[in-house]
């Protein structure tokens, strides 16, 4: 079921390369919509017949190069699972959203189906090689899409500081990978066995090494501070739809990569330095809130949040290996918040891209200085925009708040002063938020047009509000209603925090 799911994409995409060029434009985004309900739908039964008490599920184990103890191992989770399900519906979403793309579309679809098989196997991988490969072909597919379908010249730029900042992160990831294949007996890359083996137990100097690699190639692709540099020029140069795909889905890879490898392979060494994550997280959380305040452009803006949000999943993890101070509970909420808040922002924060790249097929421009009073010409993108940005802020009602509330409640206990620092995130990212309102939405009406020419300023059209409101549905129903949700992500979390500790 599990391979289905993941190559089901990457086949229609071969099956589109046979198909001319020519052909209508809406021939190539239908058939991405269709297998991506097709996805959905499958999604949906694994999640249904996903075992209650934890542990992996549908697994397939394949040789690879048993000579080097490689296999196409591949399984599911609560860790995982909601992962995978946020990457079908994303890529739904945006699937919806190329409705309108008209450049060269054979070529923008069955590049994002590529990228889609890629981001669906990263998630389900179980051997350390089987998800470098899909690790860093993410960068070379999201490379193309921002060159290609980027704005200008300046995205050739942009996405190629994307690809050499993010690739060199990922051999440090490779590096931390064969160490920890070097030390394990019998020598292997697979998750699960290492997992058991615990070869690095009791720490060391060794240890602390495979660590670092590893953290390293991880924390660029989160980003953390400091390693968050390449974020906002890829993030305002790509396409909306790759916009809300690199913050949704790749972000993800790699505070994913903490909580399925750096925590349960390494759990001595993860608590000897839990207390670093911790300081990085919170830092995260207030530096890119006070950097997204500064932006006047509208994606600039949106990407630094980014950072404010993964800050937070960063340092919830780092909590969690924090025993001292913490009881078991307070560390798996540390841990359900983590993952809940993974969910949360890519459904939110894709949303906040695609209604950015509405912004910017009407106006031309990001720069929020050049519109004010769209409220009264534009009353659906004005509704859906609030919506969006009332749920980043972690209001009440919303998935955000779940998450946020979570981590708080299961960090405070462990790192209660970094923990209130980064509570003070929520106040900035509330003001930046609300000062983009006023900026877009209200006072007198104003375009960025050109002196004397009057611009037509379009509401939402059918296929933008198609792709847009679900996320934004998503995002208030697990607010509202976490429960489905949250009894997925708990039970492997309470083994995550268990492995940890042992």
């Amino acid at each position: 079921m599990l391979s289905l799911i993941v190559f089901l994409p990457v086949a229609l995409a071969a099956v589109l390369l046979l198909v001319p060029g020519t052909a209508p434009p809406r021939v190539f985004v239908g058939a991405w919509i269709g297998v991506s309900v097709l996805e959905l739908v499958l999604i949906a039964a694994v999640w249904l017949a996903l075992p209650t008490g934890g542990g992996f599920a549908f697994e397939q184990r394949v040789p690879w190069i048993p000579s080097v103890g490689i296999s196409y191992h591949v399984g599911v989770d609560g860790l995982s699972l909601p992962l995978v399900a946020l990457t079908a519906v994303l890529f739904g979403a945006c699937a919806v959203f190329a409705l309108r793309e008209t450049r060269r579309t054979k070529a923008y679809v069955t590049l994002f189906l590529g990228l889609q098989t890629v981001c669906l196997g990263l998630f389900v991988a179980l051997d350390l090689i089987l998800f470098f490969l899909f690790f860093d072909l993410s960068i070379v597919a999201m490379y193309f899409l921002i060159a290609g379908w980027g704005h200008g010249d300046r995205a050739r730029a942009a996405a190629l500081k994307f690809f050499l900042y993010t690739f060199l992160g990922s051999l440090a990831l490779l590096l931390g990978f064969i160490l920890l294949y070097l030390v394990a007996e019998p020598r292997t890359f697979d998750i699960v066995d290492l997992i058991a083996a615990d070869p690095l137990a009791g720490g060391g100097p060794y240890a602390s090494l495979a660590l670092l690699a590893i953290a390293l190639g991880l924390a660029v692709k989160t980003p953390t501070v400091p390693f968050h540099t390449w974020l906002p020029p890829a993030h305002t140069e790509a396409p909306a739809t790759g916009s809300a795909i690199l913050a949704g889905v790749l972000l993800k890879m790699g505070t994913y990569g903490f909580v399925r490898i750096a925590m349960p392979i390494l759990p001595d060494t993860w608590r000897q330095y839990a207390l670093v994550a911790v300081i990085v997280g919170a830092v995260s959380v207030i530096y890119g809130a006070l950097l997204a305040l500064a932006q006047t452009d509208l994606k600039r803006m949106i990407a630094y949040t980014s950072v404010n949000h993964m800050g937070y999943v960063v340092l919830a993890v780092g909590a969690a290996g924090m025993l001292a101070g913490t009881d078991e509970q307070a560390r798996q909420r540390a841990t359900t918040g983590a993952v809940t808040q993974m969910v949360s922002h890519g459904l939110i924060t894709a949303a906040l891209f695609l209604l950015a790249g509405v912004l910017h097929d009407r106006g031309g421009t990001y720069d929020m200085r050049a519109y004010s009073g769209l409220a009264a010409r534009t009353p659906s993108f004005a509704a859906a925009f609030a919506v969006a940005a009332f749920a980043s802020l972690g209001l009440p009602g919303f998935s955000g708040f779940i998450a946020e509330f979570q981590i708080f409640t299961g960090a405070l206990p462990a790192a209660p002063g970094p923990t209130v620092v980064a509570a003070t995130g929520i106040v900035i990212t509330a003001g930046l938020f609300l000062l983009a309102l006023q900026r877009l939405f209200l006072g007198p009406l104003r375009l960025p047009d050109a002196p004397g020419t009057p611009r037509a300023f379009a509401d939402l059209r059918p296929s933008e509000t198609a792709a847009v409101v679900p996320l934004l549905v998503l995002a208030t129903v697990i607010g509202v209603l976490p429960r489905f949700l949250l009894d997925v992500i708990e039970p492997a979390s309470r083994t995550l925090v268990e492995l940890v500790a042992r």
